[in-house]
């Protein structure tokens, strides 16, 4: 079988998830195992079209997210799919390779790909703006947390925490409200509305870059007809 192109992957995503062609049918016109499709699928769903690229550097996982995916799966929180999709995980491979090192009684330790010094970088002090502006920026690229730290010089555990408390409850998750300063939580409701704006902004401009990728493929499939 000849490699798959990124484009084609794209494709066949969007054909499945916008319900153009059953999973059946998508099998047999790209020729590709249940398995595969199916991995095709949960990478887009879960990090976007980057999910379906090649990958440049292995992904870096903190030894605490390692422990407490392994922790939930053992203790039924969820399937590996489950699992994999909250803590963003790249294969189930992965976390089945984790649960073995766990049962037998081993260190899990930080993985660290090439260039994942960035995963050692400390945490800083921030501002609840500053952290609506590196949520914002980390969504708009396809919540590539990678990119985040390196751009705003935070660490892996904050940019990881802001974005679940984003994704569980808007911008009021990112309010700090700790310590005896006048807390961020008495917000006008003008600088919520404000928060929630540049959020939306950051979704639709990484919904261009994905439009503007299919109209891509689009040009590409003329080309053919």
């Amino acid at each position: 079988m000849s490699k798959i192109t990124i484009e084609e992957k794209i494709k066949a995503v969007k054909s499945y998830t916008q319900g153009e062609l059953g999973f059946g049918e998508i099998r047999k016109k790209y020729k590709v195992p249940k398995t595969t499709l199916r991995q095709w699928i949960y990478r887009y769903k879960t990090f976007g079209i980057e999910g379906l690229m090649d990958r440049k550097r292995n992904q870096s996982y903190s030894a605490e997210l390692k422990r407490c995916a392994v922790e939930e799966y053992l203790s039924g929180k969820g399937s590996y799919k489950d699992i994999c999709e909250k803590y963003k995980i790249f294969s189930d491979r992965q976390l089945r390779d984790w649960i073995k090192v766990y049962n037998s009684h081993r260190e899990l330790r930080t993985s660290r790909g090439r260039g994942s010094d960035i995963y050692m970088t400390k945490g800083r002090n921030t501002t609840y703006e500053e952290r609506v502006e590196i949520v914002s920026y980390c969504i708009e690229h396809g919540n590539d947390y990678t990119a985040a730290i390196e751009e705003y010089g935070i660490s892996y555990q904050q940019i990881y925490s802001w974005v679940r408390k984003y994704n569980e409850k808007g911008a009021e998750g990112l309010v700090d409200k700790r310590g005896k300063r006048k807390p961020e939580s008495e917000m006008t409701e003008l600088e919520k509305l404000r928060a929630e704006n540049r959020m939306l902004e950051a979704r639709n401009k990484r919904l261009e870059l994905e439009c503007a990728v299919l109209k891509k493929l689009e040009e590409i499939e003329g080309r053919w007809r």
